[in-house]
Parts: C-alpha cells; structure tokens; sequence
C-alpha cells in the first residue's frame, strides 16, 4: 500500500476549492426503475485536465468524444451516465455524446469542448438520450459544492457496485493548503491495462497540462494498471483529472519538492480508489496483494504477476481457501518471464509453501489459515535480480458466474432500455 503523504479529508470530488457536483435519475437503464444515473462535476474556472483513456481496440462513443475535447482545450465539466456504456453505437453514439456536451455547455455557458463525457453499462445498446437530454437543466441548476454533493455523484456512476468509492486528502505546498478529491466506479471487467471503470479527479493545485499528464500516466501505471479481478477489459475506461489552481500553489517541474509531493499524493489517491475496486469487485470474498520480488528486471515482474492474477485456476483456488501453490507456479511457468524453477519461493503470508521451485516447510494447516482470510499477501520470490511488482487482484467465486449469466443477461438489458 502506498504511504499517505498528508491529511485525509471528507468531501470526494467536490473536496478541492472551487468544483460543484451534481446527480439526478433519468432511467437511462430501466425507466421503470429509477435511480441516480446522471451526475456532473464541475468547476467555476476552466481546469487543466488530463486522461488516460481504455487500450481496447473497441472504444466507446464517449471515450472518442472526451479524447478530443481533453487535447482541444481545458475542460470545466465532466458529465458521466451509468446504466447504458453508449459502446458499439456507430456515429449515432458519437452524436448523442456530443449532443449532451452541447446542452450542458449552453447550460453552463461554455464551449462543447470544455465538456468531457462518460458512460458506462451494457454495451451495444443505443443510448436512451431522450431521457439523459430532458435531465440535464435539472442537472446543471443543482450544482452545489458539499460533501452531500460528492455522494450523489459517486453514487450515480455506480453499475454492479455496492457501494460509492471515494477519498479526499489534503497537502501543504508552498505554505498553502492543496486539496485531492476524487471517485471511481469498477467491480467487474477488471484487468490490468486499465480496468472496466471510470474516475474522475480534481484538484486545486497550479500545474501545467504536459507536466498534469505525465504524473497522472505513471500514476494510472502504479494503480489502475495494477488491478484484476476477473481479466476482462472493458471499451469505456477512463480516468479524468481537473486542476483549476484555485488553492494559489503551483507545481513548476516533477524534480521540484513541491512536485514530488503532488505526484506521490495523487498517487496515493488513485491507490485508495484501485483498492476499493477490488475490494468490492463482483461477489469477490478474497483481496490478494500479490508481490513478485527479486526479478530480472520489472517487465518479467510484471509478467508473472498479471499472468497469477489472471489465472481462472488460481483464483478458484483462493476462493475454496485453499493454498495450492502449484497453481501459482504453473502460472509463473507459462508468463514468458526469465526465471529459474529450482529458485522459487511461494509464501502465504510469512508461510514458505513453495521452497527452490519443490514442496516448502510450511504446515498445511498453517497455510489454510493465511489462504481462509478475507485478505493475504502472496509473494512470488524470484531470486534473479531487484526488480518487484506488486498488484491487487481477487478470487474468482460461483456466485461471480452466477451474477454475470442473469443479472447482466443481453436481453434483458434490452428489455429494460425499452421499457418493456
């Protein structure tokens, strides 16, 4: 777990001076069954904003729509659906994106292009805009600044979710007070290279928008980059950063203090959001901080460590508490990583199972206990080199299956879009 590097705070998105939020039900997913699916974040002055956007092939309408308008200009809202991800929609998607960016901007009176855009729910369905247009005066007449507004917004993102994920902290630059304050939503579709999830982060700090970029890249790298829950990727991922300077400090350079502080907190931000998602990933009973350690170099570390996360194997193994290592290293195996078996260790915890590639000391009783916890540590200890990667990942349970077979069944996502 990354270390805090100041103070945490309440209030989420609307935490850091100057940005107001706000959500409202229009039935984007059912309009039988109303419930908070439309939220804005926005802030008074135009912010400098940055993104990292999903590395699928297959990108979402919004996801086209935000790229261009975050490279265009500084953005002043972002406006986020969840229930429909408006995802294999053709122009018509890019359109309805578009559409609603114009509303909002003539609401708020700015440009088109100072309004990013988000969706998130079933893909291939078109996007109910009828319903989302006829919300979003209500929406933008509603901005407030308070933690209450935060809530509202976090939850309206929210899909499989069970609850908001939020934090806030805040630092001291320059003797002034910088404040952090961000959300996410993801509990399913969450592999490395981003995960199925959006966030969405402001703050007051000054900084320029090539220097915002860089941090926030290498800090989606050390997080979100990191996850992994069930190995799918999904189209709409996205990851939004608003500085609108209202606190009066400035960072000029990475190299600086100042700099370094602003990026380990931000950092520190998304890490608490990356946790959350895995931590209330979908019907998942285990959270697994597995670390690979002493590799060659950090790609073979990395390698090992997203092809452990992702096996089916081993995460039905941590889902039955049981310790069966040789999941593990059989994974290690295929990863195409440089290693050497006969130096393998696989500890549990601080119990050695796997010791030089051959069965370890460790009791099995000893072992069931660690892999029987909610949380536990996994190490894979490469003896090769000083390079380490660590991730969050999870089991994969029965009820997982379950879920996605019934809940999130194709057609009755069409059913509910229509009404019907």
């Amino acid at each position: 777990m990354i270390e805090n590097p100041g103070k945490t705070i309440q209030g989420g998105v609307c935490a850091a001076s100057g940005f107001r939020a706000h959500a409202v039900e229009c039935g984007v997913k059912d309009p039988k069954a109303l419930r908070l699916d439309l939220g804005l974040v926005y802030s008074a002055e135009p912010a400098v904003t940055a993104g990292v956007f999903t590395t699928n092939r297959i990108k979402a309408a919004p996801v086209k729509v935000s790229q261009s308008h975050v490279r265009a200009t500084e953005v002043q809202a972002m406006l986020v659906n969840s229930g429909n991800a408006n995802a294999c929609t053709g122009t018509e998607g890019v359109e309805h994106a578009k559409s609603s960016t114009k509303i909002v901007a003539k609401e708020l009176g700015i440009n088109m292009r100072q309004v990013a855009v988000c969706s998130t729910g079933v893909i291939g369905l078109p996007l109910p805009i009828e319903r989302i247009e006829a919300k979003l005066p209500e929406l933008v007449q509603g901005l407030a600044s308070s933690h209450t507004q935060a809530d509202l917004f976090a939850k309206s993102i929210m899909t499989s979710d069970t609850r908001q994920k939020e934090v806030a902290i805040e630092i001291e630059i320059d003797g002034r007070l910088v404040k952090i304050g961000g959300c996410t939503k993801g509990a399913g579709m969450i592999k490395p290279s981003m995960a199925t999830m959006l966030c969405f982060i402001t703050t007051d700090i000054g900084i320029e928008k090539s220097l915002l970029q860089i941090i926030l890249s290498e800090a989606t790298e050390q997080t979100f980059n990191r996850i992994s829950i069930d190995g799918d990727m999904s189209t709409n991922d996205t990851v939004l950063v608003m500085a609108n300077g209202a606190s009066g400090a400035k960072v000029e350079s990475l190299q600086s203090e100042s700099g370094k502080l602003f990026a380990a907190a931000l950092t520190y931000v998304m890490d608490q959001l990356a946790r959350e998602i895995v931590l209330d990933g979908e019907k998942v009973t285990k959270f697994i901080t597995l670390k690979v350690v002493n590799a060659s170099s950090q790609l073979n570390a990395k390698k090992i460590a997203e092809a452990v996360s992702n096996s089916p194997l081993v995460k039905s193994a941590w889902n039955g508490d049981d310790p069966n290592w040789g999941r593990v290293i059989h994974a290690v195996g295929y990863a195409r990583a440089s290693i050497r078996e006969e130096l393998i260790d696989i500890l549990w915890g601080e119990e050695l199972a796997c010791e030089g590639g051959k069965l370890g000391p460790a009791a099995i009783a000893k072992l069931r206990e660690v892999a029987s916890q909610n949380a536990f540590e996994l190490t894979i200890d490469l003896k090769m080199g000083d390079s380490d990667y660590t991730m969050y990942t999870s089991d994969l349970s029965p009820e997982y299956v379950d879920y996605n077979r019934s809940e999130y069944s194709y057609w009755k996502a069409v059913e509910r879009n229509q009404g019907s």
